[in-house]
């Protein structure tokens, strides 16, 4: 920030110019092409098949905020920032920017005035249907979509493995586990550990690939269904990552009712939540509440709303432990 405030003023108001700039990037693959070292934008036009002025024109905008490097001659490089755009990065959030920018999304934030006057989702309002079934209708939508959640939770493995201690555990349930980024992740780093990955039929379908790159393929079982209706018993550990703020309250309980219907007395819970902190600190996480406004329609919690939330699902809320950007929210059966 500078000394001025209407230039810190503007310079938020003008931030969608960055964001749909990186998402066009992301989708042109240039930090891929970059991997190798520094291109002429020229040579880049060509393999991302754009306008060459028009493509300068966007990278050195994008250079001038970090997130490549221009050189003499019009040639560009990649910065640690635009590094993370690689889909083979250690740190990839390129799948994550075509997610924002593409149409769909896009749009369901152009109308965030409408659910802040009527408390609706945008997203249903402006489509007739909701985030999940749009990406189900439109496959390149909702494979771009798993690739980013695949991505998070690989770059956020570490921090829930650094934050809490799955040793006394036997048999661990990811429900809503997607592909099966995570439970892989938790397997290799705990041998002794098996796993069931829940999550809807066409989204396990790809999971196999994966927990067999990993090497724990023989330790998983995969299981298709809709966690609204039930969830599948024998874990002595549930956990669900980035799930139970996609919904409201009363969704949320439900899929909390499903899971504490199939766990035993000794069981734990384990949610991989953001929680919303104190005024005027950790925008992160409350301009996340936003986007759960207007696009899945759900919402951010305080550690109390958790505490309340699972109280009403019969769950006792025991510890919290911080892991990154989010927490592993600790919970036990009554």
């Amino acid at each position: 920030m500078t000394s001025d405030p209407r230039l810190d003023l503007l310079t938020l108001i003008n931030g969608f110019q960055v964001t749909k700039a990186i998402s066009v990037a992301a989708k042109l693959r240039v930090a891929d092409h970059l991997n190798d070292g520094a291109r002429s934008v020229d040579e880049l036009a060509v393999l991302t098949k754009s306008h060459p002025d028009s493509l300068y024109r966007l990278l050195r905008a994008l250079a001038a905020v970090g997130v490549f490097r221009e050189e003499e001659g019009r040639y560009f490089a990649l910065t640690p920032v635009g590094d993370c755009l690689r889909a083979d990065s250690a740190t990839p959030v390129g799948a994550w920017a075509e997610v924002v920018g593409s149409p769909y999304y896009w749009q369901a934030w152009g109308h965030l005035l409408h659910s802040v006057q009527t408390g609706e989702n945008a997203f249903q309002h402006l489509h007739g249907k909701s985030v999940w079934q749009l990406r189900a209708e439109y496959p390149e939508y909702g494979a771009t979509f798993d690739q980013a959640m695949a991505q998070f939770s690989r770059d956020g493995a570490d921090a829930v493995l650094r934050g809490y201690d799955f040793s006394p555990f036997s048999h661990v349930v990811d429900v809503g586990g997607g592909r099966g980024s995570m439970l892989a992740a938790l397997l290799c780093a705990h041998p002794h550990l098996g796993g069931t990955l829940f999550d809807q039929p066409d989204v396990v379908a790809g999971a196999k690939a994966v927990l067999a790159e990993r090497g724990v393929l023989d330790r998983c079982k995969i299981v298709g269904g809709s966690f609204f209706e039930s969830v599948p018993e024998g874990g002595d550990a549930y956990l669900m990552r980035v799930v139970i703020h996609d919904w409201e309250d009363t969704e949320a309980a439900a899929i909390l009712t499903a899971c504490r219907r199939a766990m035993t007395k000794g069981a734990k819970l384990l949610l991989i939540e953001r929680i919303v902190g104190p005024p005027n600190e950790m925008p992160a996480t409350k301009f996340s509440d936003l986007n759960m406004l207007v696009s899945p329609g759900g919402r951010e919690r305080t550690l109390e709303e958790f505490a309340e939330l699972l109280a009403n699902s019969a769950f006792e809320l025991t510890r919290v432990f911080p892991a990154g950007i989010q927490n592993v929210i600790e919970a036990q059966p009554w």
